[in-house]
């Protein structure tokens, strides 16, 4: 069969290409911007790429088209395609009808963490032989690329909230027939296509509703809009993780001394398990990797064994992915998108170096964002960090900050916001770069500042 896949450079799609290139068909696509690192990796499958929305890059007629949920009517190539009645489908749909339905899928959802439990899951499963096949949106520390079938049962998948398609409004991850669900936590996000929680909430129980009865839910005890979803209706087993749930998550002393969540205690039903010791920092990542435990526990792996394997869990690039060490400086990548990962992840580092300066550069670029609905709470989630800098060139607001926290460098230009960071940087110091996009190249000039600086 040719499949040809229109917007297939995103992650997500991109892996949809590779599947469906490794179960033996024909696949060819187009994106608007066709370049690396997804080009190179379709390319070196044999994909045929085009960039833009040319009509004749459907010649000759694929047997069916996959619609990315970035394309919209009025795109020439959409309008191509039901002009002509060619057979065309979302990648969540043809996920689910061309493969998921015969695998043991076990899907991580929620506002933060899908990436990195998803990829956590997927290496406990290949670190304890199983081979599993996985989907996640970013290349998995342990893993070359984004996708694969993989041989056994198993499936992993990042099941994301954000709609399907043009023509189908549902949120992904209601086509992904989970059998072990992951639920991280729910908060307000994607204000551009939701309008409040309980728009979330609904599309949830939607997710909810498709889990069998032999099935299970892993959720956070006392996540109230959690709490919420699931009272609607729910007919699959719950556990839960925190101080009154089935599973808990202590964390103990580094080695260095500091409690930065390197190292935490595992319990299931109050009996220690195990001790996790691994690279990561953070709550957030202590309860994405209790998550993962239980998440591969039910697919039949010992607890102990989940432990083991994650002391050698890499995390997905631009988590916290260290960029530059040199003359004691320190720059890490961060895909922050919402003030709840932005909080998390400057309190683990914060506890990681104590009183080590941290100065934070950040693009307020997810659409929630750029619309101003967490305005409010942005100046609470940075109040980690030493510095705060702000490039605020594209948002249609002013950022509002509470008297009682630090307040922000605002900026409307790239260049300048480097060169302040370089000038104010010394020995010690840790500067986060905070983006959910390429930040006009900034890390790279960053780093090339810092360089030229110290090397003087």
């Amino acid at each position: 069969m040719h499949i040809h896949i229109l917007g297939i450079c995103g992650t997500f799609m991109g892996g949809i290409a590779a599947i469906a290139k490794e179960l033996g068909h024909k696949v060819t696509g187009s994106d608007l911007n066709v370049y690396p690192p997804m080009s190179t990796q379709l390319e070196s499958l044999g994909i045929e790429l085009t960039q833009g929305w040319d009509e004749r890059q459907f010649s000759p007629i694929p047997d069916i088209v996959i619609i990315g949920n970035a394309m919209s009517r009025g795109n020439p190539a959409v309008e191509y395609v039901l002009n002509r009645n060619i057979p065309y489908t979302s990648g969540p749909d043809w996920l689910k009808q061309h493969f998921l339905k015969d695998r043991w899928v076990l899907a991580a959802s929620g506002t933060h963490g899908k990436t990195t439990t998803s990829g956590m899951i997927a290496w406990i499963l290949e670190d304890n032989g199983f081979n599993p096949g996985y989907l996640i949106g970013g290349v998995p520390g342990n893993f070359e690329v984004s996708a694969r079938c993989g041989q056994g049962p198993f499936f992993v998948i990042e099941a994301d909230e954000y709609d399907t398609a043009f023509f189908d409004k549902r949120s992904k991850f209601v086509h992904y027939l989970p059998k072990t669900l992951v639920i991280n936590n729910m908060e307000f996000d994607h204000a551009d296509i939701f309008d409040d929680i309980s728009d979330i909430q609904r599309q949830f129980h939607h997710l909810v509703r498709t889990v069998p009865g032999a099935g299970l839910i892993l959720a956070p005890k006392h996540d109230s809009n959690i709490e919420a979803t699931l009272a609607q209706g729910c007919w699959s087993e719950q556990q839960f993780t925190g101080s009154d749930g089935q599973w808990q998550a202590k964390i103990i002393a580094a080695p260095q001394g500091q409690f930065d969540g390197r190292c935490f205690d595992v319990f299931k039903q109050g009996v220690h398990q195990g001790q996790v010791s691994w690279g990561l920092t953070g709550q957030h990542n202590v309860d994405n990797g209790l998550m993962a435990i239980a998440a591969a526990h039910h697919a039949g792996i010992p607890i102990t064994s989940c432990i083991d394997s994650l002391a050698k869990f890499v995390n997905a690039k631009r988590r916290m992915e260290l960029k530059y060490d040199h003359h004691n400086v320190r720059v890490y990548d961060d895909f922050a998108h919402h003030p709840t990962a932005i909080k998390t992840t400057l309190d683990g580092l914060r506890k990681q170096v104590g009183e080590q300066r941290i100065i934070v550069v950040l693009e307020p670029r997810s659409n929630t964002m750029k619309r101003g609905v967490h305005n409010q709470a942005l100046s609470a989630s940075w109040q980690d960090a030493d510095m705060i800098n702000v490039y605020n060139d594209d948002l249609d607001w002013s950022l509002t900050v509470d008297p009682d926290h630090k307040a922000a460098t605002m900026f409307d230009d790239i260049e300048k916001i480097v060169r302040h960071v370089v000038d104010i940087s010394a020995e010690g110091d840790h500067i986060v770069v905070m983006s959910n996009g390429g930040f006009g190249g900034l890390h790279q000039k960053l780093i090339d500042g810092l360089d030229a600086k110290f090397n003087h």
